[in-house]
């Protein structure tokens, strides 16, 4: 019986495991190049683009700015230097300053910069148009834009990208899927498996004692 219970702790252990690993393994990352960066950050141990130093995984996107200019934080205002990506999908991907990120103004069509915000930003990604949505005014930051610049595609070929890159998330989600139904079924097994081993256990120990009845007594 121990060792049932211990072989079950490890079943559930090593499903456990393989749902975060999964799961962890098809989030993409907030603010990030889904061409130029995705690949940057994917090892265990990163490098600041500026080749200042270098920090681990776990510190990217955590609110804490490590890189001077930036790099371990895409995804939030932490970093003055850093920049997010807005993918605006239908419409011109672009840039803006992280300072912007969760600051209640829209800055992306998408309303992407405003993840973690109080607000819902409309989507205004509509016909390849830039319709842009601003919560309050910010006249002062016009000069930045034109410093910084944005990233401007054709129309049609924004919206080629975007769909082939909704079909990859499709089947990382089916992926997903299948994997979780992967491990339940294995799971499910291994558990049937267990139950029929103690069932057997007990018919064998009430068969002995049927036939010896005086072994049993002494």
């Amino acid at each position: 019986m121990l060792r049932n219970k211990i072989k079950l702790l490890q079943c559930v252990s090593s499903f456990i495991l393989a749902v975060v690993s999964v799961n962890s393994s098809t989030t993409p990352l907030v603010g990030v190049h889904p061409l130029a960066d995705e690949k940057y950050f994917e090892s265990d141990i990163i490098r600041c683009k500026d080749g200042s130093k270098s920090f681990p995984k776990d510190r990217l996107n955590d609110n804490f700015c490590d890189c001077l200019d930036g790099t371990d934080e895409p995804g939030t205002s932490a970093c003055p230097n850093g920049k997010f990506y807005c993918r605006n999908k239908g419409s011109s991907p672009k840039f803006v300053y992280s300072s912007r990120v969760n600051d209640r103004i829209c800055d992306c069509c998408d309303g992407s910069d405003e993840y973690e915000s109080s607000i819902t930003c409309p989507n205004t990604c509509i016909m390849g148009g830039n319709v842009n949505y601003i919560y309050k005014p910010r006249p002062e930051r016009k000069s930045n834009d034109r410093q910084l610049g944005s990233v401007t595609t054709d129309p049609s070929s924004s919206i080629t990208i975007a769909n082939l890159q909704d079909m990859v998330k499709n089947l990382q989600g089916m992926k997903l899927v299948f994997a979780l139904q992967f491990v339940l079924i294995g799971f499910l097994v291994i558990l049937w498996m267990l139950r029929r081993r103690v069932r057997s256990a007990k018919r064998r120990r009430y068969l002995l004692k049927s036939v010896h009845p005086n072994r049993s007594a002494n």
